[in-house]
């Protein structure tokens, strides 16, 4: 999947799962804090102009779920 920033590819990304053409799933297994994993979501969102995204970590008890919601300027 091609990642444009300013009308410009500038990089691929190779999401780990997308349903039904329109939500990137991201899997983590990590304690560390997820707040980056966030924000890199978010750019992937920005990037390949989809508008929802989960980020999945397995490495917190209990599993976080978190949604990542980007809506493009009309």
């Amino acid at each position: 999947m091609s990642i444009y920033y300013c009308g410009k590819k500038v990089g691929d990304y190779r999401p780990d799962f997308i349903v039904n053409g329109k939500i990137i799933i991201e899997i983590k297994a990590t304690e560390l804090t997820i707040k980056n994993y966030e924000k890199q979501l978010l750019y992937y969102l920005k990037g390949t102009n989809f508008e929802l995204g989960l980020l999945v970590n397995f490495g917190s008890q209990p599993v976080l779920v978190k949604r990542v919601i980007w809506t493009p300027n009309p």
